[in-house]
Parts: structure tokens; sequence; C-alpha cells
């Protein structure tokens, strides 16, 4: 099955701004590869989502990955292709959405917490997968359920994860993270959202030890 690769990044860091209104996604989008959070994922239950995917798609550098979270349907991968998205991530495993956004060229990382669940995405085609919630599987669950998946897929731990405790998940030799609150929640101002991402840097850099 042929994937399409995660891009090569410094941190496979995913920003996810639930919430955001398209008003406030320039700043907050700009302040956020600015200090060096690259991927950026607006969920579809956000205010008139997918102007602001079109918005950060089109203000983000080419080596950015803007796309959508939450996404349940092929009807909605087929609208986040034409607002520009490239990277969709979704709460579940759905085959037909996985396969209609890989032949869109996106990346792709369905959300499992299973073994079934991981197999299923990994037969589809994904990229990568979002173990979610992080919090409860916890790191030895999510190596425990690596051990029988394609080696090349990205995996991400997502859900309870902040600058915190990335070190239980690097120490396990899970490296891609999806952070959501501890980085953005509606009502923080773009001035807070980057003393929020820097420290999340700094934090990420110690941890894996740059």
């Amino acid at each position: 099955m042929t994937r399409i690769p995660f891009p090569s990044m410094k941190r496979p860091l995913i920003a996810i701004l639930r919430g955001i209104k398209p008003e406030e996604t320039e700043s907050i989008v700009g302040t956020l590869i600015e200090n060096g959070l690259t991927a950026i994922e607006i969920p579809l239950n956000s205010p008139d989502p997918f102007r602001s995917i079109e918005i950060a798609a089109k203000m983000a550098p080419p080596e950015c990955l803007i796309g959508a979270g939450t996404v349940l349907t092929v009807e909605d991968v087929d609208r986040l292709d034409a607002a520009g998205g490239k990277l969709l991530v979704t709460p579940n495993v759905d085959a037909d959405v996985i396969i209609r956004a890989r032949v869109c060229g996106m990346v792709t990382m369905p959300g499992v917490f299973t073994a079934t669940e991981a197999l299923t995405a990994a037969r589809a085609g994904a990229t990568g997968l979002k173990f979610f919630p992080a919090s409860v599987i916890g790191p030895a669950g999510i190596t425990a359920i690596r051990a029988v998946l394609p080696p090349e897929l990205v995996i991400a731990a997502v859900g309870g994860v902040s600058d915190k405790n990335f070190a239980d998940y690097t120490k396990a030799g899970i490296l891609a993270f999806g952070l959501g609150t501890s980085l953005y929640k509606p009502g923080l101002t773009a001035a807070e959202v980057a003393e929020r991402a820097r420290t999340t840097i700094y934090a990420y850099d110690a941890a894996i030890g740059a």
C-alpha cells in the first residue's frame, strides 16, 4: 500500500487549534510558525473551519503542513482539499476517508487506540497514527502496539501530552505529538500563544536531547 510520506520537519509537533476563528487565524498561525511549530491542525468543529484552513494554507510557507482535524466524511476530505489543506487528522478509523485523502495527496493521521484499529488504518494506507487519548494508553501501551505495526508509520501521541511530560514518551521512542490546550485555547492572544510555543519548543528539545 502506497503511503504519503510524512514531511521532513525539525520537530514533528502538530498544533491543534480547536475553536479558532477565521479572524484570528493569521495572527495565531503566524505566531506558531515563527516560533517553530510548522504543522497546524484546525478541527472541523471550530467556527467556519474551512475558511480558517484556507487562510492558514495561503499564508504558510511551503514547508509547513496545514490541515484539519475531526474529519469524519469523504465530503469533508474534498472540502479540505479545496481549501488547500494537506494534513488530515481523524478521531477514528474510516478506510474510505483515509483512501480519499491519500488520493488527494494528503498526509493522514487517523485516531487509534487498539491494535485492531491501528492495523486497519495501516492497511488503508495511513501516513501515521494518532494514539488517543495518550494519557490513558500511555507510552507502554503505545510501544506494545507499535511492535506489530509497519515500521515506516509515524506514531504520534495526542491527548494529555504537553511540555510537562514529553520525556515520558520520548524515552519510549515516541517523538511526534499533537498539542491542544497546552498551546492554544479560544481567548488567548497571539502573544500568549507565542509564549506557550516557546515553552513547548524548549521542553521538546530538552526531551529529545537536542
